[in-house]
């Protein structure tokens, strides 16, 4: 319908009568305004079909780019397929089987000796076959004793002891040009496993690529310039051991220049880098030839904060040795991490030909390259490994990096622009536009509390409902139900809620400034409040940005991403092809424009990341019953729900404008209610035999408090989970006499049973008395030839035969050690850091490694007990406190691990206690 013009005088009283006569719905007219413009007001209405075919496409978007990202794998070549010179899936997964039919090989078993002799058995193979212009070298290399201890990481704080470990060294350079052996680059993984699993993807998998590598490498060494050295170490299960003895002691390790390290925290899939630096050489490389590279700077971040409580050896090549490199890891499955599931039959077909093509590509141009760093790259860098550059896959097909000062740049340069745009629209706009600004803050906020609120409620509804806190490890799909709706619903509701308060705002406004019907008015406000919460979302990315600029973090490449893409789309759309004209409906090509880049890059990313901290949710209470059961639920909603709100923010200011709003609530809640119920029915078991369970169970021998040998100690077996959650389930099958609960617990030196159930029968089979390590004071002496008097314990040590020791020396009392085996000192007086108050020390060793140790004890100065005037009535901590671990099976634990249920395995971590553990401790009032 179009609207004669009419005088100015009977402007307004045209318009409603003309108001009164047509239906009350806002069209495409052409009005007057009180200056007599002529000027179109737009349909204040959206298709909600249309929007959620647009929700429903950018979903199917999302899944898309992760699956092609991470999901699909490159194929499987056989040798004759690869030739000579290339390599073969086929061919490594043979080393692969040959590994894992050994069974689990931890550091000191009979297991590893037969893996050290396999590797090298391989490698001489390849020694054998090699190009007649290469040079294969291969050292079986025995490491002495030696101490470490690591800046970051799960062993920050540690002093790491290890004896009596071997690795196998194997190196290749062109036979007739000598000098490449001065320079030379490393690829390491390491052989040994742990206890608890055969270990088919943490390591054999990395062990097989390596061997196959190696191969393909004898056949292209003789157009070398640099030599490449492949090193399978031991010891890196119990502290990184294997890398640090190769860096400090063996001859090669001075010419290397370039350190590569493969990884596994799951097992198969794509192997990614998540480290890098911190001289980006390596990397540039990886970027400029990887066949198919795959690697996120998130994942350098998130392992920096902690939020992934792990090591690898890459820290000590960084660190100790300072090299700058690369670090890769797979870490699909991450919930089989350290479990018997990390088997074989579960290795994704295609895992180690994509690691295995990158690395051909990589080694082929850096061992070739004349450009190859020189040096400390840590302190020519001045840098961490975190400070030096951003790198981040697009579809694992393309690779995008550059140096942080060039981020910083960019980073600076978009953050001005912005500001600058935003302060020209609040004064051009003036008190109004101030007024709409501070109410599109309001609207995000009220996304953001709700939102959270929404997930954390279902977060600690599911410890009431289900027979584990974490129902959902399993099937993570039932995290879309559980979180993901909830976490929608509480965007839509509080962006829903900003919508009405800012219509409110800008209907009194729209009401002073023009002379409108009241139809069209309610139009014109609509549309304006759609367009303030579309660019809500430029305001919180741009908060992002300047925050991750400003702790020059690696990951703020997303808020760029998220910011930049959709701001562009809105002014080329909205603003430049926009005639000056009333406020008009979003188009939904912004939209879509806006989102395209975002979506490509990150929602893969963000699916990844959902699936892997559902999984290390297996293993999150490191000290089982410690922390609240339903805390890893709020942890992971809150991620949820901060990630909805940060993405939807743009696709949500679109709804409002639709019919759909009210069927997409009703939908949510549907999909919350079906995943409550098959939650709470049991119908979707939390685990399986697949996803398991993290438990342990040992057979303590308690002789702590037992100094001098006056009382007997205690014997039982313990059963505790890392998963939270009871063991009911777990005991009512096993029947072997446990009692649960929170009345004893238990002290492994590093980690605490908080919770868990206990066997008490005191029962000595399968160990005796000799198996008990003891701690004998050698002498308590004061030293009077100081300025201050110094009081000096010397204690020994006697492990008993055992191979693991973990030891605590109060810091409170104690405020410096030195550590002796034999004669040698290992750890030499200075300054020590402590972990929650204790110095803490852990050996582990060969067959052959020492057991008997001399520690002397400085006390601190300020300490009540230094000159031996302690009161005997106070309630103090041990001096000291020690646990040895053997990876033995007594009668009574092996009848319990026989009936454990199928949806429990055994898991151990780098503090965790093997299968028979001996505690003992000494009193400060010795």
């Amino acid at each position: 319908m179009r609207k004669r013009t009419q005088p100015e005088s009977s402007s307004s009283s045209s318009s409603s009568s003309s108001a009164s006569k047509s239906e009350p719905r806002a069209t495409d007219e052409q009005i007057k305004t009180s200056s007599n413009d002529s000027i179109h007001v737009s349909s204040a209405k959206r298709s909600g079909l249309v929007w959620t075919v647009v929700f429903a496409t950018l979903i199917c978007a999302s899944y898309g780019v992760y699956y092609y990202q991470y999901e699909h794998m490159p194929p499987p070549l056989t040798a004759e397929q690869a030739g000579r010179r290339g390599f073969s899936e086929l061919e490594a997964m043979k080393h692969v089987k040959a590994l894992t039919q050994l069974g689990p090989h931890a550091v000191g078993s009979d297991a590893l000796d037969r893996a050290l002799q396999y590797v090298l058995a391989a490698s001489q193979k390849i020694k054998e076959s090699k190009h007649w212009e290469a040079d294969v070298e291969v050292d079986f290399f025995h490491a002495k004793s030696g101490a470490n201890r690591v800046g970051t990481g799960v062993f920050k704080g540690k002093t790491l002891i290890y004896s009596d470990l071997n690795h196998i060294v194997l190196r290749i350079l062109p036979k007739y040009a000598s000098e490449a052996g001065e320079n030379a680059i490393l690829v390491s993984s390491h052989i040994d496993t742990v206890s608890a699993g055969e270990g088919a993807g943490d390591c054999s998998s990395c062990v097989a690529v390596m061997l196959e590598l190696a191969r393909v490498m004898s056949q292209w060494a003789h157009e070398f310039k640099n030599a490449v050295i492949f090193l399978f170490n031991t010891g890196e299960e119990d502290g990184l051991n294997g890398a640090h003895s190769f860096v400090t002691q063996h001859p090669w390790s001075t010419t290397i220049r370039v350190a590569v390290d493969l990884e596994a925290m799951g097992i198969g899939g794509r192997s990614a880098l998540f480290q890098a630096g911190p001289n980006l050489w390596a990397v540039e490389n990886f970027a400029a030839v990887a066949k198919y590279p795959s690697g996120q700077i998130i994942g350098q971040d998130l392992f920096a904060s902690g939020v992934f409580e792990t090591a690898t050896d890459f820290q000590v090549y960084t660190e100790v040795a300072g090299l700058s490199g690369l670090d890769f890891a797979y870490t699909d499955k991450s919930a089989v991490y350290h479990t018997k599931n990390d088997r074989l039959d579960l290795l994704k077909p295609g895992s180690l030909q994509h690691l295995g093509e990158n690395m051909i590509d990589f080694l082929l141009q850096t061992a070739s390259s004349t450009s190859i760093p020189k040096g400390n790259a840590v302190e020519e860098e001045g840098k961490t490994v975190h400070e030096t550059g951003v790198y981040f896959d697009i579809l694992g097909k393309y690779m995008v990096l550059y140096h942080q000062h060039f981020a910083n740049m960019l980073h600076n340069s978009v953050i001005l622009q912005s500001l600058l745009i935003w302060t020209a629209s609040l004064v051009m706009g003036g008190y109004p536009a101030a007024v709409s600004l501070a109410l599109t803050c309001l609207s995000a906020i009220l996304m953001l509390v709700l939102s959270i609120s929404f997930s954390v409620v279902i977060a600690f509804i599911l410890p009431q409902i289900s027979s584990s806190p974490v129902p959902y490890v399993a099937s993570p799909w039932l995290t879309v139900g559980l979180f993901a709706a909830p976490a929608f619903l509480g965007a839509l509701t509080g962006q829903h809620l900003g919508y009405i308060v800012l219509k409110a705002y800008l209907a009194n406004q729209y009401s002073k400034r023009m002379q409108l019907s009241p139809v069209h008015q309610a139009a014109l406000v609509k549309l304006e409040a759609e367009r303030w919460l579309f660019k809500s979302g430029f305001l919180q990315w741009l908060i992002l940005l300047a925050l991750g600029n400003y702790y020059k973090i690696g990951s703020t490449y997303m808020a760029l991403i998220w910011l930049v893409p959709p701001a562009f789309a809105y002014g080329f759309l909205e603003a430049t092809l926009t005639p000056v004209r009333l406020t008009r409906p979003l188009k939904l090509a912004t939209l879509l424009l806006g989102l395209a880049v975002p979506v490509l890059v990150s929602a893969g990313n963000i699916i990844r990341l959902a699936n892997v901290l559902v999984a290390t949710l297996v293993r999150f209470d490191r000290n089982p019953g410690g922390t609240p059961e339903w805390l890893g639920n709020v942890i992971f909603a809150v991620v949820i729900a901060v990630v909805s709100c940060l993405t939807l923010v743009y696709l949500l200011s679109y709804v409002h404008l639709s019919g759909a709003k009210g069927p997409i609530a009703f939908a949510s809640f549907i999909l919350v209610g079906l995943s409550i119920i098959m939650v709470s029915s049991g119908i979707i078991p939390p685990f399986s035999e697949e996803t398991a369970r993290a438990v342990n169970i040992v057979h303590v021998v308690d002789a702590s408090g037992k100094f001098g040998g006056k009382q007997e100690p205690s014997s039982y077996i313990a059963l505790y989970s890392a998963t939270p959650g009871k063991l009911t389930k777990e005991v009512e099958q096993i029947k072997e006499g446990f009692v649960c609960g929170r009345d004893n617990v238990i002290d492994f030196v590093t980690s605490s049973m908080k919770y868990g159930c206990l066997t008490d029968d005191n029962s000595e089979g399968g160990w005796s008395q000799s198996d008990i390590p003891t701690i004998h004071v050698n002498s308590d002496t004061v030293d009077t030839e100081g300025d201050e008097n110094e009081r000096i314990t010397q204690v020994s040590i006697d492990m008993k035969g055992a191979k693991r020791l973990t030891l605590a020396i109060n810091a409170k009392e104690i405020e410096d050690f030195t550590f002796k085996v034999g004669s040698e000192e290992l750890v030499p007086r200075d300054a020590k850091s402590s972990i929650y108050g204790w110095h803490i020390i852990e050996f582990s060793g060969g067959k052959n490694a020492a057991s008997k140790f001399e520690i002397a004890l400085y006390w601190a100065k300020n300490s009540t007990r230094a000159a031996g005037n302690s009161n005997g009535k106070e309630k103090q901590e041990p001096l000291v406190k020690l646990r040895t671990d053997f990876d033995r099976l007594t009668p009574k634990t092996e009848r319990v691990l026989s009936k454990l249920p199928p949806w429990c395995s055994l898991f151990e971590g780098s503090i965790s206690s093997q299968p028979l553990s001996f505690l003992n401790s000494l009193p400060v009032n010795f």
